[in-house]
Parts: C-alpha cells; sequence; structure tokens
C-alpha cells in the first residue's frame, strides 16, 4: 500500500513540475493560447468564406460548414497537445537539466508517463475548452442538437491510442538528442494530413485513404461529427469507438515496452546527457 501511495506521489510531483513550468513561462503560454484561438477561427472563418465566394446559387451552408471545421479543429488540438506534451517529456527533462536524475530515479516509468499524460489531458481541456467557447459566442453555435456527452467519450477513448503513440514517439528524442524533436513533428503532420482533419478523408488519393485508417484521429473524427452534427447516439458511436480502445489498449503497453528498452540502451550508451 505504501509502494502505491509513495508511486501516486511521484505521479502527482511530474503534474506539479509541469503546472510549475507553465507558470514560469505563463507569458509563451498566452501566446499559444493566442495562437490556437487565432487558428481555430481563421479555419472557420473558411466555411462562411466558401459560402461567400460560391454565392447563393451553390446553396453551400457556410455555418454547417464552419460546425464541420471547428469541431475537426478542436479535435486535432486536443489529441496533438497530449501528443506534444508526451512526446517532449525527454525533451523537458533537457531543457530542465534534470535528464539523469529523472531516468536514474527509483520510481517506475509508467509512475512517470502517467504524471505527464494527466497533465496533458487536464491542459488540453483547458486550451480547448477556452477555444469552444470562443468560437461559440462568435459564431453563435448552436449545440442544443449535439450529442455533448457522445463527443466527449469520443474524445477520452481517442486520447488513450494518441497517449500510446505519445509514448512511442518519446523514444525518438531519447535515442536521437539532436533530431528526435524533429521526427515527432514529422510523425504528427503525417497523421495531420491522412486523418481528415478539415475535409473528408474520401477527397484524398487511394494510397492515402488506406493509410487513414492507421490514424486513431480518423475515427475519433468521424465520431465527434457524428455525434456533434447529427446528434448520433452512443450505440451508434460504437463502430468508431471501439477501434481506438483497441488501438489503446495495443499502443500504450507497447509504447511503454519500446520506452523502457530504449531507455536502457540509451543508458547503456551515455545518451541521457542535457544537451542534445
Amino acid at each position: 500500500m505504501s509502494t502505491a501511495i509513495h508511486q501516486l506521489r511521484a505521479s502527482y510531483a511530474f503534474m506539479e513540475r509541469n503546472a510549475n513550468l507553465v507558470k514560469r513561462y505563463w507569458s509563451w503560454e498566452i501566446v499559444w493560447l493566442t495562437y490556437s484561438v487565432a487558428n481555430a477561427l481563421s479555419v472557420s472563418y473558411i466555411g462562411l468564406g466558401m459560402e461567400k465566394l460560391s454565392g447563393e446559387s451553390a446553396g453551400l451552408d457556410g455555418r454547417f460548414l464552419v460546425l464541420y471545421l471547428i469541431i475537426g479543429t478542436l479535435v486535432w488540438h486536443f489529441l496533438s497537445v497530449i501528443f506534444y506534451w508526451i512526446t517532449d517529456v525527454i525533451s523537458i527533462e533537457r531543457w530542465e537539466g534534470t535528464i539523469e536524475y529523472t531516468l536514474m530515479a527509483p520510481i517506475h516509468r509508467i509512475t512517470h508517463m502517467a504524471g505527464q499524460t494527466f497533465f496533458a489531458l487536464l491542459y488540453s481541456m483547458i486550451f480547448n475548452t477556452i477555444i469552444l467557447i470562443v468560437a461559440v459566442l462568435l459564431f453563435e453555435i448552436d449545440l442544443s442538437r449535439a450529442n455533448l456527452l457522445g463527443g466527449a467519450v469520443m474524445l477520452l477513448a481517442g486520447s488513450l491510442s494518441f497517449i500510446g503513440v505519445g509514448i512511442s514517439g518519446s523514444v525518438l528524442p531519447l535515442l536521437f538528442p539532436e533530431r528526435g524533436s524533429q521526427m515527432t513533428h514529422v510523425l504528427i503532420a503525417v497523421m495531420l494530413l491522412i486523418s481528415g482533419v478539415y475535409y473528408p478523408i474520401e477527397v484524398l488519393p487511394e494510397f492515402l485513404q488506406k493509410l487513414s485508417v492507421l490514424s486513431p484521429a480518423t475515427y475519433v473524427l468521424v465520431g465527434a461529427r457524428a455525434a456533434l452534427l447529427d446528434g448520433a447516439p452512443l450505440a451508434q458511436l460504437w463502430p468508431q469507438i471501439w477501434p481506438v480502445l483497441l488501438m489503446g489498449l495495443i499502443a500504450i503497453p507497447g509504447g511503454l515496452k519500446i520506452f523502457n528498452l530504449a531507455e536502457r540502451y540509451a543508458k547503456r550508451t551515455g545518451k541521457l546527457h542535457r544537451n542534445g
């Protein structure tokens, strides 16, 4: 029992450390929040822009397009922020000069990852809530028919798979101190392309459509849009929920195993230096 309490306290310590980082660099947090809000609004205005450019004869519903785009933006922002916070777990330690102490500390790696993951979920939820409030007020979005519970369940289910992908991705900065972070950006960029964040995947070339089934974001976006645009009940969302749950069940333990192997290799080869 005492061991479990010790591990829980250690997980909370990592959450508290990240919260202190946010406080220390609060001005940058304002920058990221401003950029995130501006990016979400800019993308959403494309819906009204398309309605304006096409003219009344085209019959485009600008409000529907706005909601379609804002859902894609919010879902992607939620998942990508989780991904970045987890893949940056090694980069943060290097920035703080604590990588040797953290990875040599007598705690389970799952304890470390749990603290990073819970903080990432909380951080992403706060940012997304602010973006959603601004978007609802500015575009006068009507969510009366939306299944908000279904959308939330879809997001949480999808977050599990992104946590697993993020843990695996965090191996790159560990093994490649100088180029690992860039590699994680390439990974998330490919997922952005194939997941249908701003468009249906049917518009992609056939080979990219085949790749899209490998991205958990694809299922989350389809499910979230069904819940929020059409008010689909949870039962109808199950075909989108079970694939991401399965991906999460495979990716999280698989990611932890890969990270443990990479960590042992990094310790043997002296890659735990502070500067990349």
